[in-house]
């Protein structure tokens, strides 16, 4: 086949699966879900596996125990981190005035400001301007619901996800080993490297990026929840599940634990610093244990790629792209350093650094 041939090919084919994820997004979040539950969970029924228990054996006790841990999941922390979340939504507008009174004399030292001078009217236009903030937060909420799991109801969700998940782990061999046959032989060794850096990105990031989340969501949530930290466990688990961005989460989750504190504890500067040495703590077991044990070295996906990724995905096909971002940013990742590493060794780019040096 000729290049243009090739690039007819595969422009055919993207074209045939963004179609398809168009058509038919509406019903795929109870697949998706499964696929990426099959793939998480693998490693660990490769394990069992290699202990003697048969694949469906190992394959039924892993889907139970993800199950089990899920139900508990539901029924012991969503009430609850539900209930924080409402109460810190009716809480922000007098955080916010507390901050505007916190800072306005500090302000009015340096700065003149007209507005600064009629408070009350500013107050009164902050708490307005936060009241409608939350209700529009809310609303946002609403119709996320009213979109996603009117589509894909709960029933669905909670049948056919573990359902699609159990057969996929259970033939997850076979199904790579079909797949690697339809493979052009003339191509074998070249798409072999390919997949085997991809899956080491996904490996890298997926599985070990999100145990390290998990992880830290315990440690934050519970560690704000026992220092008495209001909405501490709301905090500390948008935290941990944020961190998959290098700083980001523990810069938002010190942020807006530090600023509770201070109005719950002030003037308590021993109870403040708890709080805030919660984080450098959770910092150093990040950076220093976590990362490093469980992601290991540098998988190539930068955060900016992956903020990108997710906000494509969200915006193009909702909370299936959300879950497909991370996947296809590794696999474009991947394949565009392939390419370039084609380029460099291809004779268009010996030429032109030839050139080059010739011009110096």
């Amino acid at each position: 086949m000729t290049i243009q041939q090739h690039m007819r090919f595969w422009t055919v084919l993207i074209a045939l699966f963004v179609l398809f994820l168009i058509l038919l997004s509406d019903i795929l979040l109870p697949f998706v879900l499964g696929m990426a539950v099959a793939y998480f969970l693998d490693p660990v029924a490769d394990k069992l596996e290699a202990k003697g228990l048969g694949r469906t054996t190992a394959t039924s006790i892993i889907v139970g125990i993800f199950l089990l841990l899920s139900c508990l999941f539901i029924i012991l922390l969503v009430p609850a981190l539900i209930d924080q979340l409402i109460g810190l939504l009716k809480r922000l507008p007098g955080y916010i005035t507390a901050l505007y009174d916190f800072f306005k004399p500090i302000i009015a030292r340096f700065v003149d400001i007209e507005m600064l001078q009629a408070s009350e009217e500013f107050r009164a236009a902050i708490s307005s301007y936060a009241s409608n903030a939350v209700k529009n937060l809310g609303s946002l909420s609403s119709n996320l619901l009213s979109q996603g799991l009117a589509l894909v109801n709960l029933l669905s969700l909670l049948v056919i996800t573990p359902v699609v998940a159990f057969y996929l782990l259970r033939d997850w061999d076979r199904i790579t080993a079909k797949v690697d046959s339809w493979i052009p032989r003339s191509k074998l060794t070249e798409i072999r490297q390919i997949a085997k850096d991809i899956d080491f990105v996904l490996a890298g990031f997926v599985r070990g990026q999100s145990t390290v989340c998990l992880i830290l969501s315990i440690y934050y949530g519970t560690a704000l929840l026992a220092v008495g930290l209001e909405f501490g466990l709301v905090i500390g688990i948008v935290t941990g599940l944020i961190s998959f961005i290098p700083f980001v989460g523990a810069i938002v989750g010190f942020i807006a634990s530090v600023g509770v504190a201070i109005f719950q504890f002030w003037p308590d500067f021993f109870q403040i610093g708890i709080v805030g040495a919660i984080f450098i703590v959770g910092q150093v077991l990040e950076g220093y244990v976590l990362t490093p044990k469980l992601v290991g070295e540098k998988v190539g996906l930068h955060p900016v790629w992956v903020m990108f990724g997710l906000l494509a995905g969200g915006s193009l096909f909702g909370f299936v792209g959300v879950l497909i971002a991370v996947p296809l940013a590794a696999v474009v990742g991947v394949v565009s350093r392939f390419a370039l590493s084609q380029y460099m060794g291809s004779p268009l780019y010996g030429r032109n650094q030839e050139q080059l040096e010739g011009d110096e």
